[in-house]
């Protein structure tokens, strides 16, 4: 199993397909990956059966948890509980984020 990862090229994958996330650790017990959004750009994902956490590398915009908007920024962490409804808008700058699931990306 690989044990290091450069975050980069995850986010060059992300630039040359038509998504706008891309896990790179995809493990029974642990998920891991980053998110791009470019300006404007929709965030369809849906809740999940696991608990997450956000790690915001660069950016801005808000995070929408349940009926809050919690403002996004460079070093802000969130947590989102399982099968909470949640997803990042608002943002004017690409907003790049890192992602880790309690569980398997399904």
């Amino acid at each position: 199993m690989k044990l290091d990862f450069d975050v980069n090229n995850s986010i060059e994958k992300i630039k040359k397909s038509s998504m706008y996330f891309h896990t790179f650790i995809n493990k029974s017990s642990l998920a891991a990956g980053v998110l791009v959004l470019k300006p404007g750009e929709e965030d369809t994902q849906a809740p999940h059966d696991t608990d997450e956490v956000y790690y915001v590398i660069s950016g801005d915009g808000f995070l929408k948890i349940k009926e809050k908007n919690y403002k996004v920024s460079k070093d802000k962490l969130f947590f989102v509980a399982k099968d909470v409804k949640h997803h990042f808008h608002g943002n004017k700058k690409e907003l790049k984020v890192l992602y880790f699931f309690g569980g398997s990306d399904t």
